[in-house]
């Protein structure tokens, strides 16, 4: 992965140059793309750090092209952000579950964005320079926060980078109360912003896919992981 590469992906050729302009001014690499095919495309050959993605386009949508983006090895480590001007729920959750890392809204004034991008570097840095070490053994669970891989009941499971960083918190200390406010300053950093609903479709999604009944929600407070 190249130092400071960012993909934007949006049908409307204005917003690509906008866009980059204001990025490339600031330092950074700027790759774009018009469409979900060259953008996969794109992403596996040049590893971006962020991918800034449009939710309306042709063909396929940015939806589909998070989820397509989200199988390929070679960006998982990305952080995805989608670019849309709908502010409904169903959107920004939709975004989410299909494995973006948090959105930001249009029309996009090109200091409010380079603050969000700053940050996200910022993000990434602290990510690096902090990795998880060891291992967490539970009952039936090993969570090996080196290789990123969750085994229960001696089975693998590969969780996506933000769901396996919020179980590995909530195990890190069974039977704790993480508020949510917690969770966002340990998996996504105090200066980043993200959706209200963001840590609810995380937590809904690893427990479909672990099928684990120890992540208890605290109505009003947050979540735990529960170990008798």
């Amino acid at each position: 992965m190249e130092s400071k590469t960012i993909l934007l992906v949006d049908d409307e050729i204005d917003i690509l140059e906008f866009l980059s302009y204001n990025l490339k001014k600031e330092g950074f690499t700027v790759y774009t793309a018009q469409n979900g095919k060259d953008a996969i495309k794109t992403a596996k050959e040049h590893k971006p750090n962020v991918i800034l993605l449009d939710v309306m386009m042709p063909e396929m949508d940015g939806i589909e092209t998070c989820s397509e983006l989200r199988n390929q090895p070679q960006v998982s480590e990305s952080y995805i952000v989608f670019l849309t001007a709908r502010n409904e729920d169903y959107s920004q959750i939709a975004g989410l579950e299909s494995g973006a890392d948090d959105y930001i809204s249009k029309p996009i004034r090109p200091k409010v964005l380079i603050s969000k991008i700053n940050a996200l570097f910022r993000r990434i840095n602290k990510s690096q320079n902090h990795k998880f070490e060891g291992k967490i053994i539970l009952k039936d669970v090993i969570i090996d926060k080196e290789k990123y891989i969750v085994t229960i009941k001696k089975v693998d499971i590969s969780l996506p980078k933000k769901e396996f960083e919020i179980l590995a918190v909530l195990a890190s200390k069974p039977n704790k109360v993480f508020r949510r406010e917690e969770i966002f300053a340990k998996v996504w950093s105090d200066n980043v912003i993200v959706g209200d609903r963001t840590i609810d479709v995380h937590i809904r999604k690893i427990r479909e896919k672990t099928g684990l009944e120890n992540i208890k929600t605290i109505k009003g407070i947050g979540y735990k992981y529960e170990e008798n």
